[in-house]
């Protein structure tokens, strides 16, 4: 009977038979009449006995040809190694060879970030970033589900649009035509539309922001997921926001055992990300800061040295809610009980990861919409599409935004934000 070809991830399904593994060179080294080659295939790596005994001269030889890269189809039987990742290794009887790689430019050494980033077409074959975006896959994949099973439907948004949501000074523009348009910032009005006619509903896509910014939380390209919600006020928000958290954490503690072992993060600490998060108000995140000597001045937002004191007072994400009104955008809720507070929330990640969640409650009343809207500076006109909604049907209504690569940095326990995204954009950055 010919041999199976299989993938390195499914290897204990065929213990004691030949499989055949496509792959790459990961890594080689011998002893004597055996030397080792390590197989990866992009579900994971795996150890390839080659004994001088058990093979062809020709196979046993290969081992002063393969180079780091070189692709190959190793044939051989499977058998179990405790010392082995995954528990498995290969008896390895024949091998292939489809190309010979050239000289790889990233070692086993050290690089410098920009020699890394230059080379991310070819870094993103590395153990440690290949499970970041592993984590990140299943991110997405609970993201949806957890939707998905809960009544929610998926819209999606216009990337180009000829309105700001977030402000205009972070705008990208373009020709379009005889006019000028912008790359999105949010799908959140056009997420608002929608669930004034399906009710539940999230966005799902990449949004753009042109901030001038070099520190490790910003891109200029990110993901971000953006449930809206009719008839949902700020407190079932904030429900929703840490239900969707906590979902998307103890689904990667599950499915993401290995990648989380690699990169060796402390599981711990997510076990605790469970509901109910601590809520606190703008003025109480405010006292922390004061109370533990910060310079932050009340009525300006959070930095990042503020968000992480804030965090460092909590064992899971902490949501921060009814802000300065004059600090959030044009679309929020005033307070009932404070006009000079708005119904806004923001989720910050424990660990000083950041904010990963931005949302509240929007303005469901046309003319105070409008006036917000003049008041802001902003035309009248792109936004009229957006005012009709408050004329047929307006309800109370509720929604967020959640950052993808910030949320996967969190989980992962990756500092930078430029390695949980495959083909990171930066000011200084669009290739490759």
């Amino acid at each position: 009977m010919d041999n199976m070809t299989t993938t390195i991830s499914q290897l204990k399904e065929f213990e004691g038979k030949e499989v055949s593994l496509n792959g790459w060179v990961y890594n080689t080294r011998s002893i004597g009449k055996i030397w080792f080659l390590i197989l990866r295939d992009g579900t994971g790596l795996v150890q390839c006995v080659v004994v001088e005994a058990e093979t062809d001269k020709e196979v046993f030889d290969l081992e002063n040809t393969l180079t780091q890269e070189s692709s190959i189809t190793v044939t051989g039987t499977v058998r179990p190694e405790p010392r082995s990742v995954g528990g498995y290794e290969l008896g390895v009887a024949r091998i292939e060879v489809h190309q010979i790689a050239d000289e790889y430019p990233i070692s086993h050494k050290e690089h410098g970030t920009d020699f890394l980033m230059s080379n991310r077409h070819l870094w993103l074959r590395s153990k440690n970033q290949n499970a970041i975006l592993r984590v990140r896959h299943q991110v997405v994949k609970a993201t949806r589900d957890f939707y998905d099973n809960n009544g929610f439907t998926l819209m999606d948004s216009p990337i180009l649009t000829a309105n700001s949501v977030e402000g205009t000074s972070t705008l990208f523009e373009l020709d379009y035509f005889d006019r000028s348009a912008y790359l999105t910032q949010s799908g959140q009005l056009y997420g608002e539309s929608s669930a004034m006619a399906f009710g539940k509903i999230y966005v799902f896509g990449p949004t753009f922001r042109a901030e001038k910014s070099k520190t490790r939380r910003h891109l200029t390209e990110f993901w971000m997921i953006e449930p809206e919600m009719a008839y949902c006020d700020l407190d079932e928000n904030m429900e929703w926001a840490e239900k969707h958290v906590s979902y998307v954490v103890q689904w990667c503690l599950e499915n993401c055992k290995e990648e989380l072992k690699v990169l060796e993060r402390d599981i711990e600490k997510l076990e605790k990300v469970v509901p109910p998060f601590p809520r606190i108000t703008y003025d109480e995140a405010a006292k922390i800061l004061k109370d533990k000597g910060s310079d932050f001045t009340y009525g300006s937002d959070f930095g990042g040295t503020d968000e992480t004191i804030i965090s460092e007072q909590f064992d899971r994400p902490v949501m921060i809610h009814r802000w300065p009104a004059e600090i959030k955008a044009f679309y929020m809720k005033r307070d009932p009980e404070n006009e000079k507070l708005a119904l806004g929330v923001d989720m910050i990640a424990p660990e000083g990861f950041g904010e990963i969640i931005g949302g509240g409650q929007r303005e469901d009343d046309h003319d105070t919409l409008l006036k917000r809207i003049k008041e802001h500076e902003l035309p009248v006109e792109p936004f009229q599409w957006y005012l009709d909604l408050r004329k047929y049907g307006s309800v109370p209504h509720s929604g967020f935004g959640l950052g993808l690569e910030r949320t996967v940095g969190w989980i992962c326990g990756t500092k930078h934000i430029r390695e949980t995204i495959p083909y990171p954009r930066t000011m200084y950055r669009i290739e490759p």
